[in-house]
């Protein structure tokens, strides 16, 4: 049991700051949004969300939800969750919100990662191209979506009903004080809390522990057949191993190459590549952790499964787009 005590006490250590910067996450983003719906505020952002929520066939304030991801991924799912638990979407609904939830997610990595990380290091033509790619694939994922809203989608998905609470407030309809009405959007958000944070935190414990006895590296194996397929230089290998773990290490590898070794075109085809591998990873790692924890296992799973097949799918063309251009 002692020998246990030191492996124990650092698996907590690195599941610690995971778990309170993800709770931190949910828990600002999704008072933010419970305090606008009681200042009646969600009925002016769910205006502007109605042009993607409406030819989707989802009510306009599930884009309040869509808009809030931009600004935290965490939120924007959290508050999707509460409108799945409510009965508003069923789980039809909420995997057409989910997937287009994808570009609006991709957003905040824009500035928080990719302008004052990567661009740098890549160079400005090779880091615009990589950005631009990026953003064309999480779009691409966003409008199949609001497409198959169009398509697949009713109001015996939707139970608009549910909204009544919503939709009676407002600085007209409501006479609480707004001492009460920030009162009482705490007290929602700390139910919210109480439901996902004990859920994040066994299946984060439990995916580092595993993660910790297997050999994540051994993953990137496939890599060499990927790029050999896709005639890209051999470098490519080393390149989607390292990038596969790393971003931004594969990033600082790939960068002395531009210009020689790889064209830029093909810099952004090696890094994309290294994006699908590093599905196995980033999947297994956070994906599954954090889709778990939000919707539970059986629906987190189906979350999973749908984005990740959209990812491959247009990360996939993108690269044939990119090599086939020949920049």
């Amino acid at each position: 049991m002692q020998s246990a005590a030191p492996e124990l006490f650092g698996l907590l250590a690195e599941v610690a700051p995971r778990l309170a910067r993800v709770t931190l996450f949910i828990a600002v983003g999704v008072t933010a949004a419970n305090v606008a719906v009681a200042f009646g505020l969600v009925r002016y952002v769910a205006g502007l969300s109605g042009l993607l929520t409406r030819p989707a066939n989802l009510p306009d304030e599930v884009g309040t939800a869509i808009l809030t991801t931009a600004a935290s991924t965490t939120a924007g799912y959290a508050t999707l969750a509460e409108y799945r638990e409510a009965g508003l979407l069923d789980d039809r609904a909420t995997l057409v919100a989910v997937t287009i939830n994808t570009f609006f997610g991709f957003v905040q990595h824009v500035f928080t990662y990719y302008v004052p990380v990567l661009i740098p290091i890549l160079g400005w033509y090779t880091g615009v191209l990589y950005v631009s790619a990026r953003a064309g694939v999480a779009l691409a994922i966003t409008v199949t979506g609001v497409l198959a809203g169009g398509v697949l989608l009713s109001e015996r998905n939707v139970d608009r009903s549910a909204l009544a609470d919503v939709e009676a407030g407002g600085p007209d309809a409501d006479d609480r004080t707004s001492r009460e009405r920030v009162r009482d959007a705490l007290s929602k958000s700390a139910g919210t809390l109480k439901r996902i944070v004990p859920r994040l935190a066994v299946v984060y414990t439990l995916v580092v522990a595993l993660i910790t006895y297997v050999d994540v590296d051994a993953l990137t194996a496939v890599a060499e057949p990927l790029t050999a397929a896709v005639g890209l230089p051999g470098a490519a290998v080393a390149v989607v191993a390292i990038y596969s773990l790393d971003t931004t290490a594969g990033a600082v590898a790939i960068a002395p190459l531009i210009g020689e070794t790889f064209t830029p075109a093909q810099a952004v085809a090696t890094m994309l590549l290294g994006g699908i591998v590093s599905f196995a990873v980033s999947t297994f790692k956070r994906s599954i952790p954090f889709q778990f924890g939000i919707w539970g296992p059986e629906f987190g799973a189906k979350v999973v499964a749908v984005n990740t097949a959209l990812k491959v799918l247009f990360i996939g063309i993108a690269v044939a787009l990119l090599l086939a251009s020949g920049v």
